[in-house]
């Protein structure tokens, strides 16, 4: 209806009509309103919610906006030490390959000669260089023996390492895994790495073709820390997503302080939780909240570091009731937390005894704030596993470990932009496996690939 017809012309009946109608307009507008309203108070809301920072939410530290830091006041002195040793510079080595020894012959002011006993030691310090790194290229030649007996022929045996095939070594594919899988350097860059440095001409697609190659090593290695996996008593978990060949992935960890696997997926769901413990269910799982991380373990203990951040978050919002108290009860657990390996079974559960009195205390609240309403809501649920690490200490309260673990894959991300195939992304993740895994046992990351391509293991027997 544009406009109000006349009235005088219209009928009672038809008067009835048109009020009927209008009045129905008027409630659906109304109700309009009332939803348009809510909105616009939402929206306001937000706009009066603090920012999202690393500190209080998921959002990476590569995202955040730090301050400029203020003008530091000029050093007066000499630089002090660094932590943990005096200040004097770097300490000498403990074998030199060569020495040179400078011993002046006469006096600087009368030139009068010196002898032996006028001579003491001023000063020793040591020049650090490095060779220039050439190819090897040792060159086989495999003869043949023809028998005049039988007419068989007879090739020569070969020594290890010298089997025909490609013509780069195993430590020159270590190199070039530990330069791709550590420091995410890409295949162009390797390969112009290896010619200036090196003068190793290597094209992209050789070192995609020995990549290849020992995959299959690493396949098995990481077959042998699965296994050690699914005995194992505690497992922390958590995942990250990945692209490969312009496809959301996901790359999952399950570690704790013996190995680490990391598996890329498709999917998201529990069923690469079940996929990879294959039946096998721990006594302690380490996660946080996501949904698909919950039930595969007889006990659960909630990341602390994520819940400080939400509480942090919520008290930033406005929150003054819960939240503030909750933080400061959580940054009581993580402080047991650090210590509590060394405690008494009866010390830790007396002091899991208080923390869940001040739990009831802090539960008892009724905030106003939706922040601190939310937060109340979750632990009413989840507050039986705030506090597992105090039952059990060999758990951690928290799920950092995980979190470094999945950091270079970050990283590796942001650098290459992901992975182009199916294999490339299996690999990194049987590499990453075996370096985390090699990293507990004081293993670094060049030696446990090299180690690993020679088909030896990295897991200590057990």
């Amino acid at each position: 209806m544009d406009r109000l017809p006349a009235l005088s012309s219209l009928s009672h009946n038809e008067k009835d009509a048109l009020i009927h109608a209008l009045w129905a307009q008027v409630q659906a507008l109304t109700a309009q309103v009332g939803i348009l309203t809510a909105r616009v108070a939402e929206l306001e809301a937000k706009l009066r919610l603090p920012p999202k920072t690393p500190d209080n939410s998921s959002l990476p530290p590569s995202q955040g906006k730090k301050p400029n830091r203020d003008d530091k006041p000029a050093r007066q002195g000499p630089r002090q030490g660094s932590l943990g040793r005096k200040g004097g510079g770097r300490l000498l080595a403990e074998v030199a390959d060569e020495t040179v020894t400078a011993r002046p012959s006469c006096c600087a002011q009368c030139e009068a000669a010196l002898t032996e006993a006028d001579l003491t030691l001023a000063s020793r310090f040591d020049k650090v260089d490095l060779p220039k790194v050439v190819p090897v290229v040792t060159r086989v030649e495999r003869y043949a023996g023809h028998c005049r007996c039988c007419g068989g022929t007879t090739l020569a045996p070969l020594p290890e390492g010298l089997e025909p095939g490609t013509p780069f070594s195993l430590n020159i594919v270590a190199l070039a895994m530990y330069l791709r899988f550590v420091h995410h350097v890409s295949y162009r860059r390797l390969s112009r790495l290896m010619l200036e440095l090196f003068g190793l001409a290597i094209s992209e697609g050789a070192l995609d073709a020995a990549f290849q190659r020992g995959k299959p090593r690493f396949d098995a290695e990481t077959a042998a820390i699965l296994a050690r996996l699914r005995r194992a008593r505690v497992v922390c978990s958590d995942e990250t997503g990945v692209r490969i060949d312009g496809r959301t992935c996901w790359n999952w960890v399950f570690q704790n302080n013996e190995v680490v696997i990391h598996v890329v997926r498709r999917s998201r769901g529990a069923g690469v939780v079940a996929e990879v413990m294959d039946g096998h269910r721990p006594a302690i799982w380490v996660s946080d909240l996501y949904s698909a991380q919950r039930g595969h373990a007889e006990a659960w203990q909630i990341c602390l570091a994520h819940q400080l951040r939400d509480c942090r978050y919520a008290a930033e919002a406005g929150d003054i009731i819960f939240a503030p108290r909750m933080k400061a009860l959580l940054l009581r657990a993580a402080v047991l937390a650090r210590r509590h390996r060394g405690l008494a079974e009866s010390t830790r559960r007396e002091y899991r005894r208080r923390l869940e009195h001040a739990l009831d205390a802090v539960m008892a609240l009724a905030p106003t704030n939706r922040h601190g309403q939310r937060l109340r809501k979750r632990y009413g649920k989840l507050r039986e596993h705030l506090f597992t690490f105090l039952d059990h200490p060999d758990v951690t309260a928290d799920n950092n470990g995980s979190e470094r673990e999945l950091r270079p894959t970050a990283t590796y991300r942001k650098v290459t932009g992901g992975f182009r195939s199916t294999w490339g992304a299996d690999l990194y993740a049987a590499v990453r496996s075996v370096i985390g895994t090699a990293t507990r046992r004081s293993t670094d990351a060049y030696q446990a690939i090299r180690a690993t391509l020679q088909g030896q293991s990295i897991l200590a027997p057990g």
